[in-house]
């Protein structure tokens, strides 16, 4: 497991859910980046939603339709990580990026260990971000049996 996909970072993929009715849920109590991140999402014709944190992430009608997790790793009362574990002992296996503006090996390395795909560090090029979304996209597809 990478922490970044490899650098054809210049050059994203296109990302599409077709008709699938996923979304791209981004959780950053940050509202700027949240909403940065909502409309990079929308100008590539993805379906997102920003939250400012995991507690709401989690009472929303909009979980069940999260085919991919942007999350911020440090957030009051639950870190990004902590959001992902839940998920997972809920039975939720939503892929996650991991983005943080404090990082370190030990977030990295617990993040990768929990299943995360991938471990980005504020400020990211905005190409790095679209290609894990578009792995986190593709193991969405994988774990539904979408061709």
């Amino acid at each position: 497991m990478t922490s970044a996909l490899p650098s054809a970072s210049r050059g994203y993929r296109s990302c599409q859910v077709p008709n699938s009715g996923r979304i791209v849920a981004i959780v950053d109590d940050d509202q700027a980046v949240g909403n940065a991140i909502e409309v990079l999402m929308r100008s590539i014709g993805l379906v997102a939603k920003a939250f400012s944190s995991g507690e709401e992430f989690l009472r929303s009608p909009e979980l069940s339709r999260a085919g991919c997790l942007v999350v911020d790793f440090d957030m009051p009362r639950m870190s990004g990580l902590d959001l992902h574990s839940n998920l997972s002992r809920l039975g939720k296996e939503i892929p996650t990026v991991l983005i943080t503006a404090y990082p370190s090996d030990d977030i990295r390395a617990r993040a990768l260990q929990a299943g995360v795909i991938c471990y980005l560090p504020k400020p990211f090029d905005e190409s790095e971000l679209l290609n894990c979304i578009q792995a986190a996209l593709d193991r969405a597809k994988g774990n539904t049996g979408a061709p």
